[in-house]
């Protein structure tokens, strides 16, 4: 098992725990991580987009012109796609993009993303994140002093309204629980923070 050092907010090393090798000490499996991300991004597309087709747009009940005598061609409808406000053939209607992945793909995703970041130095180990008060300098220091990178994911065992609040301000900085964490966001930040408290909870969750 590898161990990692314990920090408090001051970034003082005040202990070590040993990481569960099944979790933090697997090869990365980089297809999984690529499946799992794609899958995230789409399933966060609205599929919002919309046109009308000849049918829904207002107006043309009447044909331009008569049928016959004017060496032009015929025409029933202003709204018809060639004109100019007439409808759009085959245009985008609103769906769902969204897809499911197999659970084990998914655990895989999950571990292989803890496992890069312990492999890359980029995982801290808090021994807790207990704030009297509601204060982003306070946290905003906390993440220097330990040595954070330029974006950080907090993650908590629980829910704390006093951290949460004090990192919400703070530029490129996101707080998860172990409950919400995810491989995109694992990716996406620089360090990963989390608790002891919250190590043990990813163990207990994901072995």
């Amino acid at each position: 098992m590898a161990k990692i050092d314990i920090k408090n907010l001051s970034g003082a090393v005040t202990g070590s725990m040993e990481l569960s090798d099944e979790i933090f000490g697997i090869e990365p499996n980089k297809d999984a991580m690529s499946i799992v991300v794609r899958n995230q991004l789409a399933n966060r597309r609205q599929g919002t987009q919309k046109t009308k087709t000849r049918s829904e747009v207002s107006g043309g009940g009447k044909r331009p012109y008569r049928q016959k005598g004017t060496g032009r061609a015929r025409h029933g409808s202003t709204r018809s796609a060639q004109y100019v406000g007439g409808g759009v053939i085959f245009g985008p209607n609103p769906r769902s993009f969204s897809y499911t992945v197999p659970k084990k793909v998914r655990r895989l995703a999950l571990k292989s993303a803890l496992s890069s970041k312990v492999a890359d130095s980029k995982m801290i180990v808090l021994e807790d994140l207990n704030l009297e008060q509601i204060k982003t300098a306070t946290v905003a220091k906390a993440l220097k002093d330990i040595g954070a990178g330029s974006s950080s994911l907090i993650v908590l065992e629980t829910s704390d309204k006093n951290a949460v609040l004090s990192a919400r301000n703070i530029k490129d900085v996101k707080t998860a629980y172990v409950n919400t964490i995810n491989v995109f966001d694992i990716l996406k930040y620089d360090s990963f923070v989390a608790t002891k408290a919250a190590v043990e909870k990813i163990e207990e969750v994901y072995t």
